[in-house]
């Protein structure tokens, strides 16, 4: 029964370090992919997919809820926004949200998505840009946003995705999500070659007692039966000694 219980939980444990160590390839297989698609695509005007592109927003200029169109537009600093691209930057209006490339002296080619209050065009109607501003200042931003720098319209959000992207690539959620887990599966790997090498040394050992046990046997039926046979050819030449004794000189003179 105790044999039982112990073979039960030896299998219990295999299977739970087998749980562990896929857990941990898989969690840092997709960090590693996350890592990989962040870095080549958040941030970089000249990268989308599928038509969207990501930005991690870096203040809370926008934290202040405001419906709109029936959406409720507010993301925080740490967030990302999702940007689609917009066919003609000409025909946007008022109310919606725009990433944009910002011309303000103090944000200067950073990436900024701030809300359309007010659509300037000429007499004739042509665009010839827009008032923006964040919802949480209510403060108009300093240059007027011209179509051409216009990166596309607010489409959703990731809650806080940012934040932890920006973790990532710091050095020390670089040791936390990727080289702390890939030095463990090394540890697990190390430890199991060690296991595996001394259960083939021990179960090595014993073949060798086994077979050295399986010589001493043979060799102790060997002498046995030598001895046996020894045995039984002494009893053999005594017999035969009994069977045709020497004849003596007393015997010989009684026939006279």
């Amino acid at each position: 029964m105790k044999k039982l219980m112990n073979e039960k939980t030896k299998k219990l444990v295999n299977i739970g370090t087998k749980v562990i160590t896929w857990l941990l390839i898989a969690f840092t297989a997709v960090i590693m992919i996350f890592t990989v698609v962040t870095v080549t695509t958040v941030d970089r005007n000249d990268r989308n997919i599928f038509g969207l592109k990501f930005y991690i927003v870096q203040t809370d200029s926008m934290s202040k809820s405001e419906n709109n169109k029936d959406i409720d537009i507010h993301f925080n600093a740490g967030d990302i926004v999702i940007i689609k691209n917009v066919e003609n930057p000409r025909s946007l209006q008022a109310g919606d949200v725009i990433a944009f490339m910002s011309t303000n002296n103090i944000s200067y080619g950073e990436t900024v998505t701030h809300m359309i209050r007010e659509v300037k065009k000429t007499e004739d109607g042509k665009v010839l840009g827009y008032v923006t501003y964040g919802t949480n200042t209510g403060t108009d931003d300093e240059a007027l946003v011209e179509p051409e720098y216009i990166l596309g319209t607010y489409t959703g959000k990731l809650p806080g995705i940012g934040n932890f992207f920006a973790f990532v690539k710091s050095t020390p959620g670089y040791i936390v999500c990727i080289l702390l887990p890939f030095l463990l599966l090394i540890l697990y790997n190390g430890v199991n070659v060690i296991r595996l090498f001394r259960q083939y040394k021990k179960e090595q050992t014993a073949a060798m007692e086994a077979e050295r046990a399986e010589i001493a046997e043979e060799r102790k039926k060997n002498e046995n039966m030598l001895r046996e046979l020894m045995e039984l050819k002494e009893q053999l030449e005594k017999q035969k000694c009994g069977e045709t004794p020497p004849i003596s000189p007393t015997e010989n003179n009684s026939g006279i």
